[in-house]
């Protein structure tokens, strides 16, 4: 591995300071997010390069539709969170987590696989001047008791969906509020949903495929 790449896998917090910009989502101007911009093209490259400088796909770079719309609901209705203990399931960058702090959270959880997005999702919470706990791991199946779930674009692939919908149905069950983020992507199960809201949001072709992304909030019953 040649020494760039090296120094790629030792410093994530200075490879994501370089190599992002910062920008408030258009759903969401109230919070500021590092991300990834047309500036920066290294996240237009293939999945194969990404993994040999030691970097998974990047997802945590982006401000994806769901999260957007949940992160919006949130800020406009604080007392789904306010006072409350709540874990942002799959955070990516934060967002969520951080629209649930500026909203009054009694503790904020956030929780990703990914150490890059642990390592972004700190960046992004001290440029918005919050704080919340950070998780590595996967939690999905556990109860720390949170009062409030919030998990946004969790339904894209069928095998993610399977694991969490029974996860939310048991956390939902004995009482939590699961709240969902979601712009109608294949395996959200729609048919255990409440609606909740509905958006439009902005979003960037390259990701989508289309400019604006009608999508919703949901409650798991």
């Amino acid at each position: 591995m040649a020494p760039e790449r090296n120094k790629i896998v030792k410093d994530r917090r200075q490879f994501i300071l370089e190599n992002t910009g910062i920008v408030r989502p258009p759903h969401v101007p109230e919070i500021a997010l590092h991300v990834a911009t047309e500036a920066f093209d290294l996240w237009y490259k293939t999945e194969e390069e990404l993994e040999a400088a030691g970097l998974p796909p990047p997802y945590w770079a982006f401000a994806w539709a769901g999260g957007q719309g949940l992160a919006r609901y949130v800020l406009d209705n604080p007392d789904c969170v306010a006072g409350l203990s709540v874990l942002d399931f799959a955070s990516g960058s934060g967002l969520v987590a951080i629209a649930a702090a500026m909203a009054g959270a009694k503790t904020v959880t956030a929780c990703e696989i990914d150490a890059w997005a642990c390592e972004a999702m700190a960046i992004n919470a001290a440029l918005n001047g919050v704080t919340f706990d950070i998780q590595q791991g996967d939690i999905a199946g556990t109860d720390g008791g949170w009062d409030v779930i919030l998990a946004g674009d969790v339904f894209y692939e069928k095998a993610m969906a399977d694991r969490l919908a029974p996860w939310f149905a048991t956390l939902a069950a004995r009482g939590a509020r699961v709240l969902i983020g979601d712009p109608k992507r294949a395996y959200c199960p729609v048919d255990r949903l409440t609606l909740l809201a509905t958006s439009t949001v902005p979003v960037s072709r390259e990701l989508e495929d289309q400019e604006i992304k009608n999508t919703n909030v949901w409650r798991f019953s």
